[in-house]
């Protein structure tokens, strides 16, 4: 099934990464305003449906499971003891010789929350972007959707030298507050406000209302059992995205490798031979393994997982995954 909407799209697949760059504005490692709101057009590239009930305690536009006295009519019923009088349905009432009520579909808010990772493993890219830049692309494509379906977006945006929290805001307000965020943090040369990956799942678990969706966009680098504990937590009652984003060389060394590379553990210093077929394959299988194990993790704990490569427009990969 193939996707169309009523605007031109360019076909990037015709595109050289030089050609996708300038048309975007972007130069691969440094992150400005304009690139992200170069992607205002391509909202119709992800589905935020909700996936589970809706639980919050705000009006909103998506109709819950409960029922209540919002304006999309449900079903009738017999009229009880309590019930509102001004709901009484005298058609049925009158066909019926009993008096029945209608009931109505309740519309609950749902906020949605983007934690996106800007750390220190995240600048870095051997092709197209650096993994930051693309993960900034991303949460663009998110934010712009999100205030299409007119929900709220808010957030947490990190790196090891600042942090930005942000509450929900609706409409343009709650977008062009996290772009500058983003923008912030990534210019950030130093500050003493950092969060690393499993800090920021702490913080961000704190700000998540129940009924919420969350997109965490990271490389994951340094997750582990404690950031796994927070969006068991998280998961409970929000749904939850997991978005990988990779580079080439995080999953497998050049064919053309060549020389010595060393590897430091703050002590001692080790060397490889990046030419060894031998480590090439290990590295290969033990990238591929702590992608799976990510993934199988995250999974079982109900979250979507989407794995995003830094070396591509996030368009294409997205239009790949939901209209291919």
């Amino acid at each position: 099934m193939k996707f169309y909407v009523w605007y031109h799209q360019p076909n990037m697949s015709q595109m050289s990464p030089q050609q996708w760059l300038q048309q975007n504005g972007a130069n691969g490692t440094s992150l400005a305003l304009p690139e992200l709101l170069w992607y205002q057009r391509y909202t119709k590239v992800l589905d935020l449906t909700p996936g589970m009930a809706i639980h919050s305690k705000l009006a909103g536009t998506y109709l819950a499971k409960s029922k209540g006295r919002g304006m999309e009519f449900d079903e009738v019923r017999h009229y009880q003891n309590g019930d509102d009088v001004r709901t009484i349905d005298w058609r049925v009432t009158a066909r019926t010789g009993k008096v029945h009520t209608k009931l109505f579909r309740e519309e609950k808010e749902r906020p949605v929350f983007i934690l996106t990772d800007l750390g220190n493993s995240m600048r870095f890219g051997s092709n197209l972007l650096f993994k930051s830049v693309q993960a900034a692309h991303l949460a663009a494509v998110i934010a712009w959707h999100v205030k299409q379906r007119g929900d709220k977006l808010g957030g947490l945006v990190f790196s090891q030298q600042q942090h930005i929290e942000l509450k929900p805001q609706s409409r343009s307000n709650g977008v062009l507050r996290y772009f500058h965020a983003l923008t912030e943090v990534h210019q950030a040369q130093s500050g003493s406000r950092g969060l690393n990956l499993n800090e920021a799942l702490s913080q961000i678990r704190r700000l998540v209302r129940p009924g919420s969706m969350l997109y965490i966009l990271s490389d994951f680098n340094d997750f582990d059992d404690n950031g796994l504990r927070h969006i068991r937590a998280i998961r409970q009652h929000n749904e939850v995205s997991c978005c990988a984003i990779t580079d080439p060389l995080d999953l497998m060394l050049p064919d053309n490798s060549q020389g010595l590379a060393a590897i430091s553990d703050g002590q001692d210093t080790r060397y490889i031979e990046l030419g060894s077929a031998v480590l090439k394959q290990r590295y290969a299988q033990q990238q591929q393994a702590w992608q799976q194990q990510l993934k199988h993790h995250t999974s079982q704990l109900g979250c979507k997982w989407l794995a995003v490569n830094a070396a591509e427009p996030v368009l294409s990969q997205l239009e790949r995954k939901w209209y291919g």
